[in-house]
């Protein structure tokens, strides 16, 4: 077992099938060393995490939802890896994208779900440049949205 896989089964997760696009577009795409992974969202095998950050879903689901998100981009690249996630040299940049209430400013630590997983799991290769967005909708009504740059061998 490689050790990132290792970490991930010290943490409990078991990657899922990634998921295959709701439109017309690739779930990631290879230029060179860097893959672009496509926005992943909250869901898992009970449905996921829907609903407005700040209105019907509280701080702590919202950062469990981030971290869904995280999971999926991880079977995304273990796909792009062709199965060894080994071959993933860094984690460049993160997207995060929050359905947010009108009131709901707290979308940085909502991101951190993600951000935190990544370091967990690739430990420094993990740390990565990020931005973080409140969004009026997401596709779905999920709470959280995820993309990312990887660079792998």
């Amino acid at each position: 077992m490689s050790s990132v896989e290792q970490r991930l089964a010290e943490q409990g997760i078991v990657l899922p099938e990634p998921v295959a696009p709701i439109a017309n577009y690739v779930p990631f795409v290879r230029s060179g060393q860097l893959v672009h992974i496509s926005g992943q969202v909250s869901l898992d095998a009970s449905g996921g995490v829907t609903g407005t950050v700040g209105v019907d879903v509280d701080l702590t689901k919202a950062q469990a939802a981030a971290k869904l998100c995280g999971i999926n981009l991880i079977a995304q690249m273990k796909a792009a890896c062709e199965g060894d996630l080994e071959r993933v040299v860094r984690i460049v940049k993160l997207g995060g994208f929050v359905q947010a209430g009108p009131d709901f400013f707290d979308i940085p630590q909502v991101v951190n779900g993600c951000s935190d997983l990544m370091v967990a799991v690739f430990g420094d290769a993990g740390r990565h440049a990020r931005s973080a967005v409140g969004v009026y909708k997401l596709p779905r009504n999920f709470a959280v949205e995820v993309d990312a740059v990887v660079e792998i061998r």
